[in-house]
């Protein structure tokens, strides 16, 4: 019997000197320990031999079966320092090698010029507010003095949902829903998405417009002027100037357009503004009567101004954009060129 202890050690030395990693230790080990092992072969023929040579035969396993796991275990111990060691060896670092470069993201196009006219506006004593951009018939039409048989209120024009809800087409809703509950005197910009049934170089069903509404005693259209003027300046350049054209909006009284100055030709005329040397940016005019009237505020007492402009047209102006595709389709080619 003692012949089969030295044939198992000796297979356990041929079996260890073939391994390549730790999966085939492991297979080694458990050809030897494991629960269908050789050592449990061995404990089975215990019941095998005379019973007064069993507990010589039992300590006789039990002491192979140390010398087996102590290989094991110096084994298995030796595979670890040296897979380590590869592992660290791998992962070292090249210190005379040049770093690398950590790029960062940058504010979009349409985010930089929200936040320029909240800045410019806020300056001069706007305060913002966001209404919802799912809107009653009421705020988004009717209380803005729309006329029922309007072409804007048609199905497609206008993202109906239901039950006279729908997808606001202007942020002008917002400023009904202010003045109803704050009186003048009154400076307020709502900027947010709106939806319109529109799609062309140009146009997007979906955009970012922002309004602004100055509610007071003693406003005039020249005010709207001065503030206008002010607005130019600092979007697209000291020398930028307006100018008011003739128009028409069911909620302004006299109603305009408003031209700014080209900024890549000076005013001289250029492809840009088509020769004429001014571009048109917003539409603006006097609040008309009935709509401070809606909204429980005396037209005797109080007048006011109100304008609105398309978030993506001044950032497709100031940055020379020829489709407003472009700001939607977050191509990091395109994007990254906004980077500070």
């Amino acid at each position: 019997m003692d012949n089969i202890f030295e044939e198992v050690m000796e297979e356990v030395k041929n079996a260890v000197r073939e391994f390549r990693d730790s999966r085939e230790l492991y297979e080694a080990k458990m050809r030897f320990l494991g629960r269908t092992g050789r050592l449990t072969a061995l404990y089975k023929k215990i019941r095998e031999i005379p019973a007064e040579e069993r507990p010589s035969f039992g300590q006789k396993i039990n002491a192979l079966k140390e010398q087996i796991e102590a290989r094991f275990a110096a084994l298995e111990e030796e595979l670890r320092q040296k897979e380590l060691a590869e592992k660290l060896a791998g992962e070292s670092v090249d210190v005379t090698m040049p770093g690398r470069r950590a790029f960062v993201g940058t504010l979009h196009p349409v985010t930089r010029v929200r936040n320029m006219l909240i800045d410019v506006f806020a300056g001069m004593g706007f305060e913002v507010f966001e209404g919802p951009e799912i809107e009653t018939d009421y705020y988004n039409f009717t209380a803005l003095n729309t006329p029922a048989d309007h072409p804007a209120r048609d199905m497609q024009d206008t993202f109906y949902v239901s039950g006279g809800f729908l997808l606001r087409t202007q942020t002008s809703a917002g400023q009904i829903r202010l003045m109803e509950h704050k009186k003048p005197p009154i400076k307020m910009l709502s900027p947010g998405r709106v939806f319109r049934s529109d799609d062309d170089a140009t146009h997007s069903p979906m955009f970012h417009q922002m309004e602004g509404l100055v509610v007071d005693r003693h406003i005039t259209l020249c005010d709207l002027q001065g503030m206008l003027d002010e607005f130019a300046r600092r979007i697209f350049g000291s020398g930028s100037k307006t100018r008011l054209r003739p128009s028409y909006f069911p909620f302004t009284e006299p109603s305009v357009e408003v031209d700014v100055s080209c900024h890549a030709c000076g005013g001289k005329g250029c492809p840009l503004c088509k020769g004429t040397g001014w571009i048109e940016v917003l539409g603006a005019g006097m609040v008309n009567r009935r709509v401070l009237e809606n909204c429980g505020i005396d037209p005797d007492e109080y007048t006011g101004f109100a304008f609105g402009m398309g978030i993506e047209r001044i950032a497709m102006l100031k940055y020379g954009i020829n489709n407003i595709k472009l700001l939607t389709e977050n191509d990091v080619r395109f994007l990254g060129q906004f980077r500070d």
